[in-house]
Formats: structure tokens, sequence, C-alpha cells
């Protein structure tokens, strides 16, 4: 599984009574892949994993396959306790996902040798290439991470956290343990503003959660900064990227919330986000509405 260009994280939308619309999911997935994305990560974070019941995780995971078609790779989300995880794992392979993003377990925190038992694990119950996601409680040292390359359907290490001093450690340490295909890849929140330091550890591949509902700026950030385009890539890290976080960190979940009414923003009603998670307000929304015309004309 090879992956390439701006990885989609499409939003799970729900329907009036509450329940997963698999319809506007459906229709938020093709225009993603019409769109020009690179990979389709269906059920992880942006998609509202942590708020699914596994039955509601297996309709998004079918629906982004079906969707998908083979167009490109489709990656589901798996976490949360050992139980849940290894079900979401068993699930997405006979959804025909093509691998897993494995979260971090929730709230407890453990050693990194815990965190290689439970990859280890996971991994034992399904042959899809797993993505093993650093963040929250999930930090990983360098030995760790060079244990995780000895399973051989880990094929990935996702970076959350944001220690750029940890990361390439890590990376040292794998590159000079392990002569096999292992990716690294950028998962911070609005990764787009980190993206020039990750390329600098030799790390260009990232997750654009914005992609979801303003692809055309997310396609026009990455070709800007993969040809050189150093003045249409600061341009549009400091009058659209900057300010979605600066917006993004006003309330906690936003990372999320905001995606979501974004794509509301574009036409499609994905309703609202769960609880815990909150709705943006009405201000926090023409915010939004305010920078995404920005960021179009940008990019137009």
């Amino acid at each position: 599984m090879r992956l390439d260009g701006v990885l989609f994280f499409p939003v799970t939308p729900f329907g009036e009574g509450g329940a997963v619309n698999c319809g506007v999911l459906a229709e938020h997935v093709a225009m993603g892949v019409v769109a020009g994305s690179g990979g389709v990560f269906a059920a992880c974070g942006t998609g509202e994993f942590n708020a699914l019941s596994l039955d509601e995780y297996t309709d998004v995971v079918d629906t982004a396959v079906s969707v998908v078609g083979g167009r490109v790779p489709v990656i589901s989300g798996a976490g949360g306790s050992l139980p849940f995880a290894r079900s979401c794992a068993r699930a997405a392979s006979e959804s025909g996902a093509d691998g897993l993003l494995l979260l971090p377990p929730y709230l407890v925190t453990a050693p990194p040798s815990g965190l290689v038992d439970y990859v280890r694990q996971i991994a034992e119950v399904s042959d899809l290439p797993i993505i093993v996601y650093q963040r929250g409680t999930a930090r990983f040292t360098p030995d760790a991470a060079v244990a995780l390359t000895k399973l051989p359907t880990v094929v990935g290490f996702k970076d959350g956290l944001g220690d750029i001093d940890l990361l390439q450690r890590i990376i040292l340490r794998v590159r000079q343990e392990t002569d096999r295909e292992f990716t690294f890849f950028n998962g911070l929140p609005t990764a787009e503003l980190t993206v020039p330091a990750y390329r600098g550890l030799g790390v260009p591949l990232y997750s654009s959660a914005a992609f979801a509902f303003a692809p055309e700026v997310a396609l026009a950030f990455y070709k800007a900064i993969t040809s050189g385009d150093e003045l249409l890539t600061q341009q549009l890290l400091t009058e659209f990227y900057l300010p979605l976080v600066e917006l993004r960190d006003r309330v906690p979940g936003y990372a999320v919330a905001l995606v979501k009414a974004g794509v509301k923003l574009r036409g499609l009603d994905a309703g609202n986000v769960r609880p815990p998670l909150v709705d943006p307000t009405p201000e926090h929304v023409a915010a939004l509405a305010r920078l995404l015309d920005a960021g179009l004309a940008i990019s137009s």
C-alpha cells in the first residue's frame, strides 16, 4: 500500500435522528475522490471514530469502500479498548478496506512496551497494513518504534505530537535498524501549518482535514509546497491556515467540529457533531466562512 498526494479525512454525517447518513457520506467521499485525493481515511479522527458504534463504523467503512471502488486506498480507523480495536480491525478487513490507522487507546497511560503489545495484538486479527498514530497517550520511544517495524503488517507511523526532536530520533533509529519500506507522515491537526518543518525531517506526507471542506485550497497548497512555490505557500499559510488554526484553538474539539461546519458551508448537510464535541457558534461559523472565501480566492 503506497500513499501519495493529499490524504482525505471525510467527516461522518449524521441525520436528523442522529443516525449515520450513508447517503450524504457517499456523496462526500465521491466528491473528495473526484477532487483528487490520494487516499481516503474513513471513520478516523475527523470522522468521529470515538463516537461510533461498531455497526456504525462498519457502515461508514462499507460506504467508503463501495464509493471509492479501488481508485485510491481506503484506510479505516481503529483504536480505543483492545477488544473494540480488534473488532474494528476484523470489520475493516471484511469491508474490503486497504489498511488501518491505529489510533491511541483511550485514557490510559502506558509504557512504550505496552503500546507495542497493543499494536501486536490488533495486528494478530487482521492482515491489513497498519499505520500507527502517535498522539495523546500513545507516545513511542525510538526503541519502541523500531519494535513496531518488526511487526510485518505495520507499515507506517503517523506523528500527531509535534515533538520534532523525538520524531527525528525515531526516524534515524528506524532507518538505521531496518531497510524495509516504512512510511512516516505528519498527522498534526491542520497539518499544513507544519508541513515545511516536517519536510525538513524528510517527512513530506501529511494528512489534510481542510481537504474535506476546501479541496481547492488543500490542493493549491500541496502543489505550491511540492513545486517550491514559496510565495504561494507562505500566502496560504499566512492568510488561510494560520487563522484557521487560531480559530480552531478557541474551543477544544474544533479540529473536528469546524471541518464538519465547513462541509456544511459547501452545501452538504453533514449534521451536527456528537457529544462530547460541540458545534461551532454562529460567530465562529461566520469567521470560518470568511476564511474559506479568502482561501478560495487565493487558490483560484
